[in-house]
Parts: structure tokens; sequence; C-alpha cells
């Protein structure tokens, strides 16, 4: 197929992007789920982190079924379908996904809500397989990161709203003097089943929508390596270690969220349908740094820039107390978060862009969040936990590059084999639910900052592994 790649194509983009909304609305509003569970199932917290974990092993398990039916056709699953018609099954296998809730909640069945949060998840690792190439295709290779970022900006602002949206669903049939043992598991049906109606309307709208089904993906070109070819991705270190910095990177930023309910209710003693515009603060705050962290892709202009970088996180922010307003929570205890946005713009500019020294300074940043959180109470605490969100925004393209650079001809098959790293989002919040077993919710946030070390360490390292390939870094894009 040939087309004009000149310009990006809006009309076909803008469809695309509702499935990066839904992503991010669903992964936010599963750190709901948790609590809601918790209290229903009379669940300790290593088994309320069941609920993160059937959601991101799905993308792993999802990968591996495709990668296995291609296998078995001879012919890849994307390419015999299209990219258009993928989209679609994706988004019907996560609306049946969300079809469990109903008789989940009718049968008062743990497992089957775990199974239904599997299904949906399955789905998800289809559409993004499908979804992020097809961006960079909708338009001209090198704007591709600039699509990719305001795709990415609209995950967020799923992130935000699916809190808060799903936690109405939920406690709004409760009194406001309801003690948590009161809430019905039933109200969980109406948001997914809705959920799932509108994931079968989008496909039928982009099954019958201009969007090609066999676009021209355009790769860059990848100059000769220094060092020889390999054979395999696998046998480039920057990749090896790149595949456990991505499965750390989603694990912390998935089990800080998953666990906050907990430390919110347990130690700050908090009702559980008063934590979801906590958990909404966390997910804006990935908003917050990538808004701002993606000023480049807009301009070429240095002083537009410079002011994009400062303006942004602070849009973003007004974003989240925009929507807070309307659901009527009482912002006064998020003003003076304002301040630490500040720590991040400082950090982005001193990181110039360069992908390794911005995932060290971050990494950095987020070990120091977590400790000043486990070492305090009250609003202290969770301002520092909350603020692992800023600087956890811009790592996701941060390790991406670094991995598979100098990758070559096997660059396809490392990013491949990063995507299906996201397990780390599923295994990492078990891991502190485990940990917190010993220690308590509020110290076992400590599984993060071993998470924080590794991925500094990876920062410092890669650089020396990259120079010896002969390449050199340049900078990155605050895209997801």
């Amino acid at each position: 197929m040939s087309s004009d790649t000149s310009q990006t194509k809006w009309a076909q983009f803008i469809p695309l992007v509702s499935v990066f909304f839904f992503w991010g609305f669903v992964a936010a509003s599963n750190d709901i789920l948790i609590p809601v569970f918790k209290t229903k199932f009379d669940l300790n917290q290593l088994q309320s982190q069941m609920v993160a974990f059937a959601f991101y092993v799905a993308y792993t398990v999802g990968s591996l079924i495709y990668i296995g039916i291609s296998a078995a056709r001879k012919k890849d699953i994307v390419e015999d379908l299209g990219y258009k018609n993928s989209l679609a099954v994706g988004l019907f296998i996560s609306a049946i996904g969300c079809m469990f809730f109903y008789p989940a909640a009718e049968l008062e069945s743990f497992p089957l809500m775990l199974s239904g949060l599997f299904v949906v998840g399955l789905g998800f690792s289809l559409q993004q397989t499908v979804a992020n190439p097809l961006a960079i295709a909708l338009g001209p290779i090198k704007t591709g990161a600039q699509r990719l970022t305001l795709a990415g900006g609209i995950n967020n602002l799923g992130t935000t709203i699916g809190p808060l949206l799903v936690s109405f669903a939920i406690f709004g049939v409760v009194a406001a003097d309801a003690a948590p043992v009161d809430i019905d598991i039933n109200t969980v049906k109406l948001p997914y089943l809705i959920l799932g109606v509108a994931f079968v309307v989008v496909a039928v709208l982009l099954k019958f929508s201009s969007l090609p089904n066999h676009p021209d993906i355009i790769e860059e070109d990848v100059a000769t390596d220094v060092v020889a070819p390999k054979k395999s991705a696998l046998q480039y270190p920057q990749l090896i270690m790149g595949m456990f910095a991505i499965f750390l990177y989603v694990g912390v930023e998935v089990a800080t969220a998953s666990n906050l309910p907990a430390y919110l209710e347990e130690n700050l003693g908090f009702a559980t349908r008063e934590v979801a515009p906590y958990v909404s603060l966390y997910w804006a705050s990935l908003m917050m740094g990538r808004w701002g962290g993606a000023a480049e892709a807009f301009t070429d202009n240095r002083s537009i820039q410079t002011v994009l970088k400062i303006v942004a996180p602070y849009l973003a922010f007004a974003v989240f107390l925009g929507v807070n307003v309307v659901m009527g929570h009482d912002l006064e205890p998020f003003y003076k978060y304002a301040a630490i946005i500040i720590v991040l713009i400082i950090a982005d500019f001193a990181s110039k862009g360069n992908p390794a020294n911005m995932l060290g300074i971050f990494a950095l940043l987020g070990i120091a969040a977590l400790i000043i959180g486990m070492l305090t109470e009250g609003s202290i605490s969770i301002y520092a936990f909350t603020s692992v969100g800023l600087f956890c925004s811009t790592l996701w393209p941060c390790i991406f590059t670094l991995a598979v650079s100098g990758l070559g001809k096997h660059t396809s098959q490392g990013s491949n084999l990063l995507v299906m790293m996201i397990m780390g989002g599923g295994l990492v919040p078990l891991a502190q639910g485990w940990v917190s077993g010993f220690v308590g919710i509020h110290h076992s946030y400590i599984v993060g900052v071993v998470c924080f070390a590794y991925l500094a360490f990876y920062a410092f390292r890669v650089q020396g592994i990259l120079k010896s390939q002969g390449i050199n870094l340049g900078r990155v894009s605050g895209g997801h």
C-alpha cells in the first residue's frame, strides 16, 4: 500500500487514540478495585495484589499466544488480519472480559473477577501490538514521536479520570457515613458493563473508519554496528539489562499505586471511598511529567520548548484539579503539590534530554521520594509516594531507547521482548504485598527502592556498553 506520509493523518489518528485512553482508564481503575475486593473478599495485602497480577501478566501471556498463533499459521497474525481488524478484535476480546464482571458480582467470585481482568488484558495486548506502530505510520516518521507523545497524553487522561469515575460508580450508591463493610460488590457491574459496551462501539467505529488496514510501516535507517553484528537481539547486553529495567520500571510504577490505598486506609485512617483522589493524583503525576517531557516533540524553537517544559506540567496539574472539582472533591489537600512539580522541572532540565542521564536522575529521585515516604507520616508521606509518578513519567522512552540502541535489524525483535516485560506490573506488586506481611504496608515500599536502584545502575552501566559499540546517546522525547 502506498500512501502520502508528508503530514499527520489526523482524521485517522484521532479515533486511534481512543484505545490509548482505554488502556489508562482500566489500568488506573484497578487501584480502586483492589481495596474494594480486599474488604469484600476478606483478602490480605498479598492476595489483593492479584488484581494487578491478573491484568499485567495478561500482556505477556497475550503476546505469547499471538506469537504462537503466528508461528502455527506461518504468518504474522497482525499482517494476516490487518491493523484495523486486529484493533477491533482486541477491543472485542476486552469487551468479553468486561462482561465477566456481571456473573462474578452475582456469584461474589473473586477468581471470576480476576479472570475478567485477565481477558481484558489479553485484548489490550493485541491492541498494544498494533496501535503503537500504527500511530507512527499515520504520518511522517520524523513526527512519529510527536504522535506517540500525544497518544500517551490521552492515555494519562484516562489514568486520571478512571479512578474517579469508577470510585463514583461504586461508592455513589453508598451512604456518606457507610462503613467499608457495607460495600455492595454488585456496584462494580455497571461501570464495567458500560466499559464493555464502549469497547464494542469503538471496535465497530474503528472497523468502518478510514484507518488503513495494511499501512506502510516505515522504519528509520539504522547505522552499521561498529562491533560485529549479532545473530539475535538477546546477544546485546543493553537489551538483556533493559528487559530487567522495563520489568522493574513497570513494576514499581504499578506497585506504588496499587499499594497506596492500603497505606492510606491502614496507616492514615482513610475510608475506602476517600482514596480515589489520591490514586488519581498519582497517575496524574505521570501525565504532568510526560506533558513536560514532550515539549521537544511539538516545536524546534528552544525558547518555546523552555516555556512548555515549565508550563505543560502545571497545565496537566490543572486538568487533575478540574476533574476533581467536577467530582465534588475538596482541593485544599492538593495545592501544596504544586511545589513538588518544581523538582520534576529542574530534573528535566538537568538531564538535557539525554536518556541515560534522565533515567539516572529520575531513578535517584524515585529512591529519595520512597525513602521520605517511609520515614514520614501524614500528608508529607502521601506527597512523597504520589510524587513517584512524576519520576516514573519519562522512564519508558528512556529505557526503551537505551535498550534497542545499536540492535539494527534486530530492533523489532528487541522491542517485542521489551513489551513482554510489562508483566513486571503484575509481579512486583505481589512482591510488595508479600513484604508488607513482614514489615507492614508503610515500609513495604522498600521494594520500590530496590527497583529504582537497579534502574540507576542500568543508567550508569549502559552508557559504557553503548560507547564500546560506538553509539553516542542523543535526546529522548517524553512519550510512552
